[in-house]
């Protein structure tokens, strides 16, 4: 009996462990994501970001994102490019498309680590909205609603973050429902 408890004690404290490290990172598109992974490591394993995952390499940014970082990267779901109006990431992606794309693209990339924590007092620091400046020159405003946070793109409209604080090796993914577009 004494060994019975014993093996379920044990049993009980690997699965508590493998739970916590599995707790550690949210599950995106139905895949673990992992810290010691790199942005383009981990974005590959998710099912809802196979557009993005796709328009990265057409733009030849794979290199970049697997670099050293550190970056945070607004990382909208498959659902938010096919929201884009009919034909738009088709066009997007095209040969000739690739300098609109990697703009459109590096619009939802920051060359910081900025956890949603970090947002977040940016946000309240500058009373209600934080001007983020994007790699691609765009500026996005960010601001918390209800502890959610939210950004507004240059033509005004509206991404939420729906997974926020995927930490990666070269930085941090938040997921986002809508593409961020720079004004053009």
């Amino acid at each position: 009996m004494i060994k019975s408890l014993l093996r379920g004690f044990a049993l009980a404290t690997v699965l508590s462990a493998a739970a916590f490290a599995a707790a550690k990172n949210p599950i995106v598109g139905g895949a673990a994501m992992f810290d010691s992974k790199n942005i383009i490591e981990n974005a590959m394993n998710s099912k809802d970001h196979t557009t993005l995952v796709a328009a990265v390499k057409a733009a030849g940014l794979v290199g970049t994102l697997e670099g050293k970082g550190p970056f945070t990267v607004f990382a909208p779901t498959n659902e938010a490019f096919a929201a884009l109006p009919k034909g738009t990431v088709e066009t997007l992606l095209k040969p000739e498309n690739k300098a609109t794309l990697t703009k459109v693209l590096t619009c939802h990339v920051v060359a910081a680590d900025a956890m949603a924590k970090t947002v977040a007092k940016m946000i309240k620091a500058d009373g209600g909205e934080h001007d983020i400046k994007t790699v691609g020159g765009c500026v996005i405003r960010a601001r918390q609603d209800m502890g959610k946070i939210t950004l507004t793109d240059e033509n005004g409209d509206v991404a939420h973050v729906t997974i926020a604080d995927v930490k990666q090796s070269n930085g941090v993914i938040h997921v986002v429902d809508k593409v961020l577009l720079p004004k053009m």
